[in-house]
């Protein structure tokens, strides 16, 4: 989160525009709260160019909810859907959509280990499709695609949740983006789900209301009370996005740490990143280190220089440096500076 976001937080914690109480203490469908919501999908909506053609909703149940409520949403029982398989996330993606509907695996690239994309010639869904499915960046293998894939006729499905405002997005080439919120957008418990409005012909009898597209967007995401504090936080986000300058601002600061730290890696023999070149993540950027065995070292010490985080993901090991918006380029170089000081001591 960034600082000065958290700062405003704080400061009208207990007393919310002189309310006497917290956010977290009002109506959700009082006028004051409603106008924190219509405001926060307003610069949402200009951030990230989102056609008066689409929802934009503020759902429960982070990303993973949103692997069940899209085939319910925009496929048939009988229909196939079809998805990518890229990483961890895609993975556990069509695992649940197959609860709901024929998956059919147009590529999974575990040959590679989970390090590169498959060609975008590879993508293009077959006839009949309900809707081809993949992950712009899987957060654990530190992989992203550098190019949107073409699905032909059929409508585009993006788990955006760790790269959504990273840069500008072409939004109308989508047919449906979905992000959890605890990358880029606020606290975890909330997501952001945008969908074209012609795709909701109606869910599927027996999918459950709050997953219901079409319902939510006509109660403006209130059926029920929403994650209001996670809602009011990812205002006080879009607004501070909107004063760094919006999506092209943050695509450049992005660019930059991605390039810093890459660039630090690969200048070293010490320090190496799995990746193929071509799809390096901006956002996540795993390292191992030439000798394993330095690493609960290396993260003990980063730890003590006030690093934090670092540690791989549980399945993959080694390091892993997220960089998401609210990482400022100073954090980044203070990283790289500890690096080359750890690889001077035990290089």
């Amino acid at each position: 989160m960034p600082l000065a976001v958290l700062e405003e937080a704080r400061a009208e914690l207990t007393d919310w525009r002189g309310s006497g109480m917290s956010v977290m203490e009002v109506s959700h469908r009082g006028k004051p709260f409603v106008a924190v919501a219509e405001a926060a999908e307003a610069d949402l909506r200009e951030l990230l160019g989102v056609p008066a053609s689409y929802h934009v909703l503020f759902m429960h149940g982070g990303a993973t909810a949103q692997f069940a409520a899209i085939p319910l949403n925009l496929a048939g029982p009988d229909a196939t859907a079809a998805y990518v398989n890229t990483g961890a996330w895609s993975k556990k993606a069509l695992g649940e959509a197959r609860g709901f509907v024929k998956v059919d695996v147009l590529a999974d690239e575990a040959d590679s280990r989970y390090t590169t994309v498959p060609r975008a010639d590879a993508l293009r869904a077959p006839a009949g499709s309900a809707y081809l499915h993949y992950t712009p960046n899987e957060t654990i293998g530190g992989v992203e695609f550098p190019y949107i894939p073409d699905p032909g006729p059929v409508p585009l499905v993006a788990d955006m949740s760790s790269t959504i405002l990273s840069r500008p997005v072409p939004v109308e080439r989508f047919g449906l983006i979905y992000a959890g919120a605890q990358k880029n957008i606020g606290p975890a418990g909330l997501a952001v789900v945008i969908v074209r409005k012609e795709l909701l012909r109606g869910a599927r009898p027996g999918t459950p209301t709050v997953l219901d597209y079409a319902l939510q967007g006509q109660d403006r995401s209130m059926l029920n009370t929403p994650p209001t504090f996670a809602w009011y936080m990812a205002g006080l986000v879009f607004r501070w996005l909107k004063e760094q300058g919006g999506l092209p601002a943050m695509a450049a600061r992005n660019e930059a740490k991605a390039h810093l730290l890459y660039g630090a890696i690969d200048a070293s023999g010490f320090y190496a990143n799995p990746v193929a070149r071509e799809c390096r993540s901006w956002m996540n950027v795993p390292f191992t280190l030439k000798e394993p065995e330095l690493e609960p070292t290396f993260l003990t010490q980063a730890r003590a220089a006030g690093l934090v985080n670092l540690e791989g993901h549980r399945s993959v090991g080694g390091m892993r440096a997220s960089l998401y918006n609210a990482m400022p380029l100073e954090g980044v170089e203070a990283l790289v500076g500890f690096m080359r000081e750890f690889e001077r001591r035990h290089g």
